[in-house]
């Protein structure tokens, strides 16, 4: 188990946009500032990335993340820089992350939420922006970032999230409310 200060050098003086629950940027701050607990809101992404048949991209966290590691979450999660826009993140960390290019970014909505970790107990406190994207070439992942990734259907998501079979991160579920709510991906011809 990690302390809560264990965090990679880098993270220690990457800046996050610190927000309110209106998103208006209130200032930055370092990246393991806001996670420490009782966390401070800032503001993320997260990517769910589709291919040409409507299937969506899960990884498997590292066992190195700092939190919630190896558990399953959406193609991509992340925190825009200072003065970034959140697709323009979201394409840069797909790239970092997964080493593909992405087409059509859209945020298609945020939702707000806080939770702690049990094993490092660091605390996820974000303004999240949920960002859609087409996928462009083949996945390579970064093993720093990702142990696996696969390839499911909107409704075998569904049916994972509902099943509870293998742990996920507690914003994949709010997340994907985000894209059904945006009526992404259509639902699957009968």
């Amino acid at each position: 188990m990690r302390s809560a200060g264990a965090m990679p050098p880098a993270q220690e003086t990457d800046r996050v946009v610190l927000v309110d629950a209106h998103d208006t940027a209130l200032g930055t701050a370092g990246k393991l500032a806001v996670h420490r607990p009782p966390g401070r809101l800032h503001r993320a992404f997260s990517v769910f990335l589709f291919d040409e048949q409507g299937d969506t991209l899960l990884q498997r966290r590292a066992t190195t993340k700092h939190h919630f590691a190896d558990r399953w979450s959406n193609a991509c999660c992340s925190h825009p820089s200072p003065g970034e826009t959140v697709t323009d993140a979201a394409v840069r960390r797909c790239r970092e992350e997964l080493g593909v290019t992405v087409a059509d970014p859209v945020d298609v909505g945020s939702f707000l939420y806080r939770a702690q970790d049990p094993a490092s107990g660091l605390v996820e406190h974000e303004l999240d922006h949920v960002v859609v994207a087409r996928v462009v070439g083949e996945v390579e992942l970064n093993t720093d970032e990702a142990s696996a990734c696969r390839w499911v259907t909107p409704a075998e998501l569904r049916a994972w999230l509902s099943s509870g079979r293998e742990p996920v991160t507690p914003w994949l579920p709010l997340a994907f409310a985000v894209v059904e709510r945006a009526g992404l991906p259509a639902e699957e011809s009968a």
